[in-house]
């Protein structure tokens, strides 16, 4: 797991919410076992609301059908979850948004059976919280355990005319020019940024600068972009516009690079012809082809759409 985790805040988050909702519920559905009359805990009064459910009359006479539901679907399906989370087990952060949707089930009958009251909105609101806070959970797992290894692509480096540059923060973009190295045989330069990226403070941080549409700064270790007669250039799309660390490196390469073309990686079904025209004018040259790729949390779901020319089309 990298240093700075976002998957470990939410999974600490989400043991929370899961141990909070478990226990309440099981604690809950105790006092209705123990006193079915509802009377200890001043629940008797809410039994008349029992009725407008099915079966009132054999399930609903007293607080015990309830208390095992209780005790079944929100309070042990928690706790188990929660257990899951302790042990760092995959099926513990996709059962703990499952069962803050379950929580969020369980009021919307509260809502039909009672009138408008606190507990039930304040405990939809938790359910809505855990259920975010697990699927938050899930996306940075997916994110933070994504890998790419150089050595599945032999054909890099074959052809020392081409250069693929790239800037990853993911490991997305890596693996577009991991491929596109391989199928053409260029040798990899990889833009590392000198500002913070990783975690969620890196993560809010990068958002900053794409935001503000500003360069962020690089390692100087640019190679010799002259020597190379073919340039590809992938980049990720930060906040709808081209990624700060490459927008850098485009400043930085103006004049030097004789032909380019582009490779961008973003989760939109869009082209960002603005991200290439803004490499166009940094670089001062024209790409040749530029190819989008659609990629959620690793998954690239359509393969690379060419749009070749795409200077003489503006």
């Amino acid at each position: 797991m990298k240093n700075h985790s976002r998957f470990i805040h939410a999974r600490r988050a989400l043991i929370f919410w899961t141990l909070f909702i478990g226990l309440g519920a099981v604690l809950g559905a105790l006092g209705m076992l123990i006193d079915p009359s509802g009377e200890a805990m001043g629940m008797d009064a809410m039994l008349p609301y029992f009725s407008v459910l099915p079966f009132s009359d054999i399930l609903f006479c007293d607080l015990t059908f309830s208390g095992i539901a209780l005790l079944i679907v929100n309070g042990l399906t928690n706790l188990t979850a929660a257990v899951l989370l302790f042990m760092k087990k995959r099926a513990g952060v996709v059962l703990g948004g499952i069962f803050g949707i379950t929580l969020m089930l369980w009021i919307c009958i509260q809502f039909y059976m009672f009138p408008p009251n606190f507990m039930s909105t304040i405990y939809f609101i938790f359910g809505f919280i855990q259920a975010a806070t697990g699927y938050a959970a899930w996306i940075f797992l997916k994110q933070e355990t994504y890998t790419v290894n150089i050595s599945d692509y032999p054909g890099i480096g074959r052809d020392p005319r081409r250069l693929v540059v790239f800037f990853s923060r993911m490991g997305y973009v890596r693996r577009a020019a991991y491929e596109e190295a391989d199928r053409t045989g260029a040798v990899l330069y990889e833009i590392k940024a000198t500002e913070r990226t990783e975690g969620t403070l890196g993560f809010l941080w990068c958002g900053r600068f794409g935001m503000h549409r500003w360069d962020m700064p690089i390692e100087d270790t640019i190679p010799d972009l002259t020597e190379y007669e073919h340039v590809t250039i992938c980049t990720p799309v930060w906040v709808f516009s081209l990624c700060p660390p490459v927008r850098a490196f485009c400043r930085a390469a103006a004049g030097k690079i004789k032909t380019p073309d582009y490779i961008i990686l973003h989760h939109t079904r869009g082209e960002y012809t603005n991200v290439s025209g803004e490499m166009d004018a940094l670089l001062g040259t024209h790409g040749t082809v530029t190819r989008n790729i659609r990629c959620h949390t690793g998954v690239f779901r359509n393969a690379a759409k060419e749009n070749p020319e795409h200077a003489k089309a503006k």
